[in-house]
This record gives structure tokens, sequence and C-alpha cells, in this order.
């Protein structure tokens, strides 16, 4: 009776502003599907060539698994980040090469490195088109 050889499975997350994604890499042909659709269908171009950048810096890793992810909540360009963080992460994780992570933080760092920066809170006592901590101005004499 032959053993069957255990199949290599990494799940991983990215997250940018409310958006989660959640990226499930085993090994494979390449194919890369987000929310179970393939990523040539997924969302708007400019999201599409976003998350092709992962794919192009990592070269043929890539073309050695499949990526399922899993995203949620948010908007469309915060989703496109964490879906970006997602895939990175799995493939630095999936083929444990150190110069991918250092092309992958050389030519942006938010591709592993989680951004805590946030939209801040409304503050009363203005009109609301002139952002949140902009006052009238006021002359001095």
């Amino acid at each position: 009776m032959e053993k069957k050889k255990k199949e290599k499975t990494i799940i991983t997350t990215g997250q940018r502003k409310n958006a989660i994604a959640r990226a499930i890499i085993k090994e494979g042909t390449g194919k890369i599907k987000i929310n179970s659709q393939p990523l040539e269908l997924w969302t708007n171009e400019f999201a599409r060539m976003r998350v092709k950048e992962v794919i192009l810096l990592a070269g043929d890793i890539a073309g050695k698994a499949n990526i399922n992810v899993e995203v949620r909540s948010g908007g469309t360009t915060g989703q496109t980040d964490a879906v970006r963080m997602a895939i990175a992460r799995a493939l630095v994780n999936f083929s444990k090469d150190k110069k991918l992570k250092e092309r992958y933080i050389q030519y942006d760092r938010n591709m592993l490195v989680y951004d805590p920066r946030r939209n801040e809170p409304h503050h009363a006592g203005g009109a609301s088109r002139r952002g949140s901590r902009r006052h009238k101005q006021r002359s001095k004499r």
C-alpha cells in the first residue's frame, strides 16, 4: 500500500482598512480565484492589474501553486490591497524564498506589511465639505 503524499496547504490573511482577505494556497498549475471567480473576471481592470503585480514579481513560483482567495467587507480598493497582501504572503510562505520577500518589500512594502492608516472621523462645528479639521479662515486685524 502506497502512502499518499501530503499536499502542502498554507492559509494567509491580508487586511486593508475594513477589507479582509483569506488566501489558501496549494500546489497546482497557477490558477487564481477570488471569491470563486477567476482573476480575469474579478472587478475592474485596475484592480486586476494591481493583483497581477504580485504574480509577476513572483515569477515562476506563482505558476506552481493554485490560490483561492475569499475577500469580504470594505470597498473595491481596500479589497484589492487586501487580496494583494494575502497572495504575496501566501507565495512567500509557500516558497520560503528570502529573495522573493526582499523583492516584494523593495517594490511595495504594503504587499507584506499591514497599513494602519484610517480616515479621521468627522468633527462637528463646520461645514462637512471643508474636511474634518478645517476651520473658516479668520483675519487677525
